[in-house]
């Protein structure tokens, strides 16, 4: 008779005559319980520090001649992860959480005035690593969406530009799914960093991960212009060069290094978009070509002389303060930063090159209530979405500083 022995586990199986026996290694054997999580995935025990078998082998032999006639080698890794693989399949998603970066404008130029009353603007955007943390799970009910978020001053009706955006992507996809959404939010707004923007561009991705992709991403970009200027660039690449209003994105690769640091420098007082274009002179701008601004960046990085922003003279105009804080950080920086800039229609001061700020914003009792943070160039792969680099995203913000969407 063929006798066979089978090793799996923690449990040693002998058959023989037809007869099963089972006996179980004591402790320091190679086992570990295994568990299946709700989600279709498996998960062993952290209790149990034992290395596990990877392979099960089942030999049988002759019992005259003890001759081994087959050997089959079984990894029971392989069947775990597919059985896992299979379950993750079919069960859908239930939540997801997600990073929401903001942005900085390297150089913005404004080149016109439309007939529509907006501008057409010539600028390079790029995401950095400060950024939002929004968390999304479907909703049992079908008629709507439930957002909330840590801090005071965001409304968290359809006027809030997460809840546009699922609003927007149920309209062109059909789709009939609500979400309860909760900001994380870290970006303060009124501050030219394109925060709101985007929270609306990853509720759009998110939404359509929840319903298997029916989008692609160039159906999003283009919904998103519906939403907002900015909102488009988010689905780029990173960085790009964005006209028009802002909604005409084209992806550029530059040799910007992701360890280039920054500091990010608000004053609590916000600057209104729509002030600072009131007071926007097309004769005060720089007469620079802006691909001659993107050729220099793309040649030789980022400097003082390409890091050129036409609205800093009317935002300057809105908030006096916001100057002389430019004029101090280059006065106290001594060169330390590469280039000192606003980003967009202000009110964020960028230092690139270092991400401390000077001195004299932690000793002088007027920037006492000032935003700060560290930051870094980032990008994302296509077909994923932005994740947060580990060693940033140190933000700092006073107690009394409120934030609002854009």
């Amino acid at each position: 008779m063929a006798s066979s022995h089978f090793l799996c586990g923690q449990h040693l199986y002998s058959s023989s005559h037809g007869r099963t026996k089972i006996s179980s290694f004591k402790k320091g054997g190679l086992f570990q319980s295994s568990s299946c999580r709700p989600n279709g995935s498996f998960s062993f025990d952290k209790k149990t520090q034992y290395q596990r078998t990877q392979l099960v082998k089942s030999m049988a032999a002759d019992s005259k001649t003890g001759k081994k006639q087959v050997e089959i080698v079984y990894d029971p890794d392989e069947k775990m992860n597919s059985l896992a693989d299979e379950v993750d399949k079919n069960a859908g998603l239930s939540r997801l959480s997600l990073f929401s970066p903001c942005k900085i404008n390297v150089f913005l130029r404004i080149t016109s005035k439309r007939e529509d009353g907006f501008h057409d603007l010539a600028s390079l955007f790029h995401v950095i690593s400060l950024g939002d943390k929004i968390k999304f799970s479907l909703a049992p009910s079908k008629s709507k969406d439930r957002l909330s978020t840590n801090v005071p001053g965001v409304p968290l009706d359809d006027s809030n530009l997460i809840i546009k955006a699922l609003n927007l992507y149920r309209k062109k996809t059909g789709s009939d799914k609500f979400f309860w959404i909760h900001l994380d939010k870290k970006v303060p707004t009124g501050a030219g960093l394109g925060g709101g923007s985007s929270n609306a561009a990853t509720a759009l991705w998110a939404a359509n991960q929840f319903s298997g992709g029916l989008a692609s991403e160039k159906e999003l970009q283009e919904w998103s212009g519906e939403i907002g200027s900015d909102v488009p660039f988010f689905f780029s690449r990173g960085a790009a060069y964005c006209t028009g209003r802002g909604e005409v994105v084209e992806d550029v690769t530059l040799p910007i290094g992701f360890d280039v640091p920054m500091v990010l420098i608000k004053p609590p007082e916000a600057c209104s978009t729509a002030e600072v274009y009131r007071r926007f002179r097309l004769d005060q701008t720089s007469n620079i070509d802006p691909q001659t601004l993107l050729e220099k960046i793309s040649l030789n990085g980022i400097s003082p002389d390409v890091c050129v922003n036409d609205l800093e003279p009317p935002a300057f105009e809105v908030l006096p303060s916001l100057k002389r804080l430019k004029q101090r950080i280059i006065a106290a920086g001594r060169g330390e930063y590469d280039a000192v800039f606003m980003s967009g229609s202000g009110s964020t001061i960028v230092g690139i090159g270092s991400p401390d700020p000077p001195q004299f914003v932690y000793d002088d009792e007027d920037y006492k209530d000032v935003f700060l943070s560290e930051a870094s160039f980032i990008t994302r792969a296509e077909n994923e979405w932005y994740t947060e680099p580990f060693s940033t995203n140190n933000a700092s913000a006073p107690s009394g500083l409120s934030y609002a969407t854009e």
